[in-house]
């Protein structure tokens, strides 16, 4: 905003006394009772603003509450539908669909804004068995486990979801390949220090893991896939 001088305290007090008669305006018309304020606000003439008219507008400023209300809940209800449709079905994380979402947006950061991220991608090692052994609920207990580990090792700008059934992917803003690949070392070693325990019994769980730095241009899928082989490679090594 440009604010101009008046040139003499003159055109000062002026402008001054100019600002206090519309301040006193202001003041008097917000302690007017609040009907006369809505029948200036309408347009209505005080002799017209008789007891049928008032009613007729209380009415109508009630109906108009309503509506926002209704207005507000509607808003809320349409939150609560994009989080759920957003959220894993049995765990706290974002499901494929949002999280493929989230590493678009990531990987048009890198390109525009030259900002480093790196995906890192953690596959459960014969989880079938895990629920050969100990039914559906004992592999519930072992993906809950293992994403609740992942979740509260990680940063609010980072991304956790869950890319398949025994899938789980991160992304790390950011970061660099480099860094990375030693949080993704980080997150391993708080999972193998912690087990899951379910009914009193500790669940052994195996999981092999990789990284890559994402790369301006690649396409989600493109990412997903180098982060597999990534995965792959680190299991050859037996990492």
């Amino acid at each position: 905003m440009k604010v101009e001088r008046t040139g003499t305290v003159r055109g000062t007090r002026a402008v001054g006394a100019a600002a206090y008669a519309r301040q006193a305006e202001v003041v008097e018309a917000a302690e007017r009772p609040a009907a006369g304020v809505t029948a200036s606000v309408l347009g209505i003439p005080e002799g017209e603003f008789t007891p049928r008219v008032r009613d007729a507008i209380k009415t109508l400023m009630g109906e108009v509450d309503n509506l926002r209300r209704e207005l507000q809940q509607t808003r809320d209800r349409l939150e609560e539908v994009e989080r759920t449709a957003d959220q894993d079905q049995l765990l706290p994380l974002l499901n494929r669909r949002a999280f493929v979402r989230e590493l678009t947006r990531y990987i048009a950061f890198t390109g525009r804004y030259g900002t480093p991220a790196t995906l890192i991608y953690f596959d459960l090692d014969g989880f079938k068995q895990v629920n050969d052994t100990y039914g559906h609920a004992g592999g519930d207990a072992v993906l809950a486990h293992f994403a609740e580990t992942l979740l509260s090792h990680v940063r609010e700008s980072d991304v956790v979801g869950r890319l398949g059934g025994d899938e789980f992917g991160v992304l790390l803003s950011h970061a660099n390949e480099e860094q990375g690949l030693k949080k993704a070392d980080q997150l391993a070693e708080k999972l193998r220090a912690r087990p899951t325990v379910w009914n009193g019994k500790s669940i052994p769980t195996a999981f092999s893991y990789g990284a890559f730095e994402l790369k301006p241009g690649d396409t989600a899928d493109i990412a997903m896939a180098r982060a597999d082989e990534a995965m792959y490679a680190h299991k050859r090594n037996g990492r």
